[in-house]
């Protein structure tokens, strides 16, 4: 077996369950020696997160490539980041559409969360919660400790539960025959390790949780919905607690801890509601989400009126009943207020009835009142790529880019702008950048070879290839005399 399947072995007690990452994937992964190896730096655990990332984007069917699912994780995520113990600490998190109610943390900060983890809970603070709960597992290194602890697990054993989790990222049977088909020591050492992680988490999740100005109830009040729910499910318990270990004594504890704080009621933030919308507007074919939301309207079970109406507007978007999902959106738009995912499916909505113009007017417009949602850059960069504008396309994204130096799709964007004016200095040098962004330097220095021998460049475009590529090789081969 390769590196991938050493790492995949030190994850267990945290629900790192990629069912479509091959078993011999990532052999330029960092070399870690035996499973029960020495402390895993900051940097290598930064590495392999990237490095899996990268799997999950190619090879994972579920991964949802939705940048205003994402935008709002990252969003809600990173205002939990910021009253964690450690807010400098980089965290990237990332939708998955998948049924099953669950959320996992992996090396690096990177952290993966189902659309049926989203859709169950009940308000913003009972997600927060969870997310509040995953980000402790990372800034507490528990991926690291276990390590350290696993120092009296064999290797053999260790591997044959990676296996079958690799197998299993939904199907916790799977991974529970996995850990009983190893030795009983290493089983059950692992489980006790995994029952205090969890309680670290609560402890400091509960902590983030207050300090982000949630509702602190919510934790609880989540985790002891799913307990009761368990009864339900007999032996299909929900992923989460499978992979999460919860008991009364865990619950008590955060409700013993509740006690001592004053109630305050949070009120949801309306892209919560908006991204609730578009995940159930998202399910099923498109005929079924249309009769859901007009049945949800009509009868006025809504919470959230606004939102129903948007995710009505998404199900006639996916029937190209753009017409109708226009004239929905346009009352949405002003009840009382609208948001970066109302203005973006109205532009787009505008521009598949034929009206470009208003559609780039809408976004540019959106764009002034809400200057860091990210998915209307995408889209009005993406229109003037369309519509030919190349010139005013590369002069707008190279003005993103500097504003927003790591963001993986503004380069990408970038580098089919200067394609599309016949610049391919320029369009090789962004795609190194959007490579190097993801982890993959080798991939990025090749760009940069190419973008050397491309025809076209000046002095002084030229110089700064040259400058960028030497700064990767040294980067490249401080990383191999690491190994």
């Amino acid at each position: 077996m390769g590196k991938a399947n050493r790492i995949a072995a030190l994850t267990l007690s945290l629900p790192l369950l990629l069912g479509s990452v091959p078993l011999q994937a990532q052999s330029d992964l960092p070399e870690l020696g035996d499973a029960a190896g020495a402390e895993l730096s900051f940097r290598t655990e930064s590495r392999i997160g990237q490095e899996i990332m990268n799997e999950i984007r190619l090879r994972e069917p579920s991964y949802l490539d939705d940048p205003e699912v994402e935008a709002y994780l990252n969003q809600l995520g990173g205002r939990l980041v910021a009253a964690s113990p450690d807010p400098g600490m980089s965290f990237y998190f990332f939708p998955l559409q998948d049924p099953m109610i669950n959320a996992f943390a992996m090396f690096g900060g990177y952290i993966g969360v189902n659309t049926g983890l989203i859709l169950a809970v009940q308000n913003e603070s009972e997600l927060a919660g969870v997310l509040a709960h995953e980000i402790a597992h990372v800034t507490q290194r528990h991926l690291a400790r276990i390590i350290e602890k696993q120092k009296q697990i064999s290797t053999a054993s260790l591997l044959a539960m990676a296996a079958a989790l690799l197998a299993a990222r939904s199907n916790a049977d799977v991974a529970g025959a996995a850990v009983a088909g190893a030795s009983a020591g290493a089983a059950q050492a692992q489980l006790g390790f995994s029952r205090d992680f969890e309680r670290e988490a609560d402890r400091i999740g509960f902590q983030i949780l207050e300090k982000a100005g949630f509702d602190v109830r919510g934790m609880s009040a989540f985790f002891e919905r799913l307990q009761r729910a368990t009864r339900s499910y007999e032996n299909n318990a929900p992923v989460y607690l499978r992979t999460h270990p919860l008991n009364i004594e865990r619950i008590s504890d955060m409700q013993n801890r509740e006690l001592a704080l004053p109630y305050r009621q949070v009120p949801d933030s309306m892209d919560f509601h908006l991204v609730r919308a578009r995940l159930q507007a998202m399910r099923g074919t498109p005929a079924e989400a249309e009769g859901h939301f007009r049945t949800l309207l009509q009868e006025q079970r809504v919470a959230h009126v606004q939102a129903a109406r948007y995710g009505l507007a998404v199900a006639l978007a996916r029937q190209k009943n753009w017409r109708e999902a226009e004239q929905i959106l346009a009352g949405v738009r002003g009840q009382p207020a609208s948001a970066p995912m109302i203005e973006r499916l109205y532009a787009e909505a505008r521009v598949s009835r034929g009206d470009v113009a208003g559609g780039l007017a809408v976004l540019k417009e959106a764009q002034g009142r809400f200057p860091n949602a990210l998915p209307l850059v995408y889209s009005y960069a993406e229109l003037l790529l369309q519509s030919g504008r190349h010139e005013e396309a590369q002069r707008f994204l190279d003005l993103q880019v500097q504003r927003h130096a790591q963001d993986v799709r503004l380069y990408l964007l970038q580098a089919r702008a200067y394609a599309a004016r016949g610049r391919l200095a320029q369009q090789h040098r962004a795609l190194a950048e959007a490579y190097l962004l993801r982890g993959q330097l080798p991939a990025a220095i090749e760009q940069l070879e190419i973008a050397q021998k491309a025809k076209g460049s000046d002095f002084y475009e030229l110089s700064a290839i040259d400058a960028r590529l030497r700064q990767l090789k040294r980067r490249q081969q401080e990383e191999a005399n690491r190994k």
